[in-house]
């Protein structure tokens, strides 16, 4: 099976910037953006298909960009005009549905 392992997340203050990466081990087609906050359910941020097309979560809409290397089996988030409620464990897997066995995830901690 496909193994995910995310990374760039850290410390930003708000307002500022972040790209996180996601690196499968394998082939992937659409892929999400997921994110759980301490105490929260994890919830859907983003998707992108081979072809590029993307879908954002209303609260993202705008200030997140997903991207992919379909060659290098790579997904990225782009994520500007940081808020603290953004702050959670970001995680890559398949969308709608996730198929994949999650990866470790990578922490985004905005500071107000």
């Amino acid at each position: 099976q496909v193994q995910l392992v995310e990374s760039g997340g850290g410390l930003v203050q708000a307002g500022g910037s972040l790209t996180l990466s996601c690196a499968a081990s394998g082939r992937i087609d659409t892929m999400g953006w997921y994110r759980q906050a301490p105490g929260k359910q994890r919830e859907w941020v983003a998707a992108i298909t081979r072809g590029g097309n993307t879908n954002y979560a209303d609260s993202v809409k705008g200030r997140f960009t997903a991207s992919r290397d379909n060659v290098m089996n790579l997904v990225y988030l782009r994520m500007n005009s940081l808020k603290p409620e953004d702050t959670a464990v970001y995680y890559c897997n398949s969308w709608p549905t996730t198929k994949l066995a999650w990866g470790q995830g990578t922490q985004v901690t905005v500071s107000s």
